[in-house]
C-alpha cells in the first residue's frame, strides 16, 4: 500500500485544479459569444516574480494593499490564476450602458471598457472561483496580482483589465482575516 502525505502532493493538486479554473473561465458565457477574454495559470518562478511585482509597485505607491497580497502569494500560494479581458465593444447599435449612447460613440474612447468586457470577466472570475470551492481551494480575487501582472506583461498588452486569483491549500485560509 503507498502512502502520500499532503506535503507531497499539494502542488501537483493545486496546479490541477488552477489549470480547472482556467477552463471554467475561458467556458464561461460571453455577451454575444464574443471572447475578449485571455488566462493564464501561474506557478513557480513566475508566481515568485509576481508576488515581488505586487510588493514593489506597493512600496512605489506607498500603498500596503499591494504589500500584503504580494507577501500573502509568497508565503501561501502554490499557483495563481490570471483572467483579463480587452476593452473592446461589440457592436451593438442600441446599448449606452457604459455611458455612450451606443458602440459607435463608445469607440471614440478606446479606453473606456465596455461594460459586457468586464461583466465577461466577473463571469470567468465567478465561475473559476466556484469550482475552486467545489474543489476545496482556498483562494481570493485580487486586482492586486493582475495590476503586478500587467506591469509584468504576463497577459497579451491589448489585455487591460486582469484579476489574479491565488490557490492555497492549508488548514486555515490565508487570504482572509488580514489586515488592510
Amino acid at each position: 500500500m503507498a502512502l502520500s502525505v499532503i506535503e507531497e502532493f499539494r502542488k501537483d493538486a493545486l496546479l490541477d485544479v488552477a489549470k480547472r479554473m482556467a477552463l471554467a473561465a475561458i467556458t464561461a458565457p460571453k455577451a454575444r459569444g464574443f471572447n475578449n477574454l485571455e488566462v493564464a495559470v501561474v506557478c513557480g518562478a513566475e508566481l515568485e516574480q509576481l508576488g515581488r511585482a505586487a510588493i514593489a509597485i506597493g512600496e512605489e505607491e506607498d500603498n500596503p494593499t499591494f504589500l500584503r497580497d504580494g507577501n500573502n502569494v509568497l508565503q501561501s500560494a502554490e499557483a495563481a490564476l490570471l483572467v483579463g479581458t480587452r476593452i473592446r465593444s461589440l457592436g451593438l447599435k442600441l446599448c449606452g450602458l457604459c455611458g455612450f449612447s451606443n458602440c459607435a460613440q463608445k469607440n471614440t474612447a478606446p479606453d473606456t471598457p465596455c461594460v459586457f468586457n468586464t461583466s465577461d470577466l466577473g463571469t470567468a472570475v465567478g465561475s473559476a472561483v466556484a469550482l475552486a470551492a467545489d474543489c476545496r481551494v482556498d483562494t481570493r480575487i485580487m486586482y492586486t496580482m493582475g495590476i503586478a501582472a500587467r506591469k509584468l506583461g504576463y497577459l497579451s498588452p491589448d489585455i487591460k483589465i486582469i484579476y489574479g486569483v491565488p490557490l492555497s491549500a492549508t488548514a486555515k485560509n490565508p487570504y482572509f482575516d488580514r489586515k488592510p
